[in-house]
């Protein structure tokens, strides 16, 4: 019997080990990062692809017709407002000056000879020895005279004009394109391509679109447009290579209309370009400051979306609640400013939202 009763009790034991072994061990709490809900002051950015416009940018043409005979410049090189830019073919202008020029010493010459005879007529028509009627015609030849001088001179003028022009000379300050004739080419006033463009990009303008629900953003910050042209910060502008422009910018217009087909509005922003380092023709962005006060910003780790809505979880005694906030559109990459949803003093989840359901137990770290 003793033995059996050991067996026995041998027996019992095993099997109450075994079914404790067997037995699944309690999972232990996840530890989650949380943050307290505090204000701050942050600055997010914006930005825009941007296309670049010398200050003034002018194409060169001739005014008249003729042979190019010289080109007074390269391609490329920085001119000044009134420089010879080419030459054309100045014979038959200067042909038509001197014409012009003899024309109105001859209408001067006319002008004398009918002053002289009407100062005759009229000592002859004072002894009464000629008519009203032979008066009046000298009186209406000296009129003639002065026409035809009128006429001459303006002729003489446009002649002037015309011989000028074949000096064809640059508007303004800037760099000039690439020259598409060369000398011996016939050139007119109506010919397709200009003789050159200069481009003054001492400044430049970064001309940049932005969509109508950013601009009411920058009304309801500022107040206004024009206020918010006065009021944001200096821009930024980041070149096709990648490289930030050492010099910073401001916007000093904006378009009075919406284009329908975008629904875009045109933007200008002015930045000094005192080493020709921003061409005219490039392209780049745009980066747009803004500040925001006494704001309550959130890492983006701490948000998840559902059906377009923004949701975090606050923590409220030890549990995860589910709680919709408002943010801005735009953003630094790493953080969100809220507007609505949240209050200081909250406590959140900081990061991994997307992996937590409502009621999670939370062990703050």
């Amino acid at each position: 019997m003793t033995k059996v009763a050991i067996s026995a009790a041998v027996a019992l034991s095993v099997l109450f080990f075994s079914c404790g072994e067997n037995k699944p061990a309690e999972k232990a709490p996840v530890s989650y990062p949380t943050m307290k809900i505090e204000r701050a002051d942050r600055s997010l950015t914006t930005n825009y692809a941007a296309t670049v416009r010398g200050c003034q940018t002018v194409e060169i043409r001739p005014q008249v017709s003729g042979i190019l005979t010289e080109i007074c410049i390269k391609e490329g090189d920085a001119v000044r407002k009134g420089q010879l830019l080419f030459e054309i073919e100045p014979a038959q202008f200067q042909a038509a000056y001197d014409i012009a020029q003899a024309n109105v010493h001859s209408a001067e010459a006319a002008v004398s000879t009918a002053q002289l005879v009407l100062d005759s007529n009229k000592e002859l028509y004072d002894e009464k020895v000629i008519s009203d009627f032979e008066l009046n015609t000298a009186k209406n030849d000296l009129s003639e005279a002065k026409a035809k001088l009128n006429l001459a001179i303006a002729q003489l003028d446009k002649a002037s004009t015309d011989l000028s022009y074949t000096q064809v000379k640059s508007p303004v300050n800037g760099v000039a394109s690439m020259i598409p004739y060369r000398v011996g080419t016939l050139v007119s006033s109506n010919i397709v391509e200009p003789l050159v463009t200069v481009s003054d990009d001492a400044r430049i303008y970064a001309y940049f679109s932005m969509a109508e629900s950013d601009m009411l953003n920058l009304v309801s910050q500022y107040g206004s447009v024009d206020d918010a042209i006065k009021e944001i910060p200096d821009v930024k502008f980041q070149m096709n290579n990648g490289e930030m422009y050492p010099l910073p910018g401001n916007i000093d217009a904006v378009s009075g209309t919406i284009n329908s087909s975008t629904g875009a509005i045109n933007f200008r922003a002015v930045f000094p370009n005192p080493q020709r380092l921003l061409r005219d023709g490039g392209t780049g962005t745009v980066i747009i400051p803004n500040d925001y006060k006494d704001c309550i910003a959130i890492p983006q780790g701490a948000t998840y979306e559902l059906q377009d809505r923004i949701f975090v979880y606050k923590v409220v005694d030890n549990k995860a609640v589910s709680t919709e906030i408002k943010i801005l559109p735009n953003s630094n990459g790493r953080e969100y400013i809220v507007t609505e949803g949240l209050e200081p003093g909250d406590i959140i989840v900081s990061e991994g939202a997307g992996l937590m359901k409502e009621g999670t137990v939370v062990n703050a770290k």
